[in-house]
């Protein structure tokens, strides 16, 4: 037993001598979007294990998954076509002094999959994608603004992080903001940009913590696109969290519109470290001038189990099933919401829903929902978007409606309490 376990009761939970722990060397216990007091009561902060949609925290629970390592896993936890190919680049290397084949082989696959894409780079994380976008286009145009949806997240970086601390003012000046879906918004911020505009930055659908998602309008997507061709801009969609859930070929596909850059990441290799560039052939030498790198961006585990899950993707619709899926959950849902008398709101493409109630400004209600919930096996978010993944199917949609109607009865009890 260390010294740090020791000062633990025996008593408690596993989670929460983890906690106890973690406090006493980690700064505040967490970091970022895992930070437990963000979590609704009795929520888990460590797991153990998982497989297909179902997570098992370390005191031996076991939840179906709604949040899928909030995003990343989109065949399931450990799918076995997935862990198989990376296994086996890992019984060759990983780490090198440099790519191996898989590297290109990867790309290959990007640019065949990709209407837009005419090559592919390779980093680790979402910020890491959606920063080099930024950076060659700045690179290939000269300029310095760049447009951003107002409250949109594209990573924790100082130029875009929604924390203030420790970023200046300086971090952010070349960025000035628009609203999500209104195109006169959008042009006066780009008037207001004038001839130093370099890109237009944009996520796939508004997906904002703790509001209703949006989709976005076909004139609001052609409207970006016009913009960005009639100021020589580059038009950028931020797909991390998006790409392969709602389209293979891209988000903004089925709109018609294709963007000058993306950035990708989350789901493309199923839950292991990858992101990745993808990019028409207006920014290709800009690509090669602007310096990126990272000492793990070459990793060849990762990539061996993105043309993995790129291929599954592509092959059996895996957007088609999770959607299906989806709208299970979301139909499931407006049922028990209208059998209890609850006015909810769903929103968002049924592959990535989210569900808010009423009246609920401190979420309240979905907290309490999303407690009860967990008790008896489900694992839903009051305020994110969750994510559905290939491994749910129609019983453990409605295995987890079960467990939501144990949610909703909660909320009836708060809601009496409250004398609403």
């Amino acid at each position: 037993m260390t010294k740090h376990t020791a000062l633990v009761s025996e008593t408690q939970t596993m989670d929460a001598m983890l906690r106890a722990r973690a406090a006493r060397v980690v700064p505040g216990g967490m970091w970022g979007h895992l930070n437990a007091a963000r979590l609704p009561e009795g929520y888990p902060q460590f797991f153990a294990s998982a497989e297909g949609c179902r997570v098992r925290d370390v005191d031996g629970r076991e939840y179906v998954d709604f949040m899928c390592s909030w995003g990343p896993v989109l065949l399931g936890h450990r799918h076995p076509v997935v862990q198989a190919a990376a296994e086996a680049q890992a019984a060759s290397g990983d780490c090198l002094n440099g790519p191996g084949e898989v590297m290109v082989e990867l790309a290959e696959d990007f640019v065949a999959m990709v209407p837009h894409a005419d090559w592919a780079m390779f980093q680790k994380n979402g910020g890491d994608a959606t920063t080099g976008c930024v950076t060659i286009a700045r690179a290939g145009t000269g300029r310095r603004k760049v447009l951003v949806a107002r409250g949109s997240y594209h990573g924790a970086l100082p130029w875009c992080s929604p924390s203030v601390a420790g970023v200046t003012t300086e971090d952010r000046a070349h960025l000035l903001h628009f609203e999500y879906n209104d195109v006169e918004s959008l042009q006066a911020a780009v008037n207001e940009a004038g001839k130093d505009l370099a890109a237009i930055l944009v996520t796939a659908f508004r997906h904002d913590m703790g509001r209703d998602l949006e989709l976005p309008t076909r004139e609001f997507a052609h409207a970006a696109r016009a913009a960005c061709d009639a100021a020589a801009a580059a038009l950028i969609i931020d797909e991390v969290r998006t790409g392969l859930r709602l389209d293979t070929r891209g988000s903004w596909e089925a709109l018609g519109v294709r963007p000058d850059l993306c950035a990708w990441s989350k789901a493309i290799a199923n839950g292991y470290a990858l992101a990745a560039i993808t990019g028409n052939d207006r920014f290709r030498e800009a690509a090669t001038k602007v310096f990126m790198t990272g000492s793990f961006w070459c990793g060849a585990v990762a990539m061996a189990a993105s043309r993995a899950t790129l291929r599954i993707a592509r092959v059996t619709d895996v957007p088609g099933h999770i959607r299906a899926m989806g709208m299970r959950l979301r139909e499931g849902l407006a049922l028990l919401a209208s059998q209890n008398g609850i006015a909810i709101r769903q929103s968002g493409p049924p592959q990535m829903p989210l569900m808010l109630f009423d009246a609920d400004p401190d979420a309240a209600k979905g907290r309490a929902f999303c407690s009860a919930a967990l008790r008896h096996g489900a694992f839903f978010h009051p305020q994110h978007n969750m994510f559905l993944s290939a491994a749910h199917q129609a019983a453990d949609i409605d295995e987890a409606l079960e467990a939501a109607s144990h949610g909703f009865k909660a909320v009836l009890d708060l809601n009496s309490r409250a004398g609403r």
